[in-house]
C-alpha cells in the first residue's frame, strides 16, 4: 500500500478545531522533534498554496527575519 504522508496528515487534521491544530503546531515546535517536521511542512505547503502574493511576501519576510 502506498500512503501519501501529505494526504495522511491532511486527513488526520481535517476534522480538528482551530484550537486543536494550534496545539499540535505549538507542541511540534516546542518539542523540537524532527519527526514532526513533515507535518509542519504540510501545514506550510497548505498555507503557501492558500496565500496571495502579499501574504506570501509577509511569510517570507518573517522567515528571513527568523533566520538572522
Amino acid at each position: 500500500m502506498n500512503i501519501s504522508i501529505r494526504e495522511h496528515i491532511i486527513n488526520n487534521f481535517k476534522e480538528d478545531s482551530i484550537e486543536e491544530i494550534k496545539d499540535a503546531v505549538n507542541e511540534s515546535v516546542e518539542s523540537n522533534d524532527e519527526m514532526t517536521l513533515p507535518g509542519l511542512g504540510v501545514f506550510m505547503s497548505l498555507l503557501w498554496e492558500n496565500s496571495n502574493e502579499d501574504e506570501k511576501n509577509k511569510i517570507l519576510d518573517k522567515i528571513k527575519l527568523a533566520l538572522k
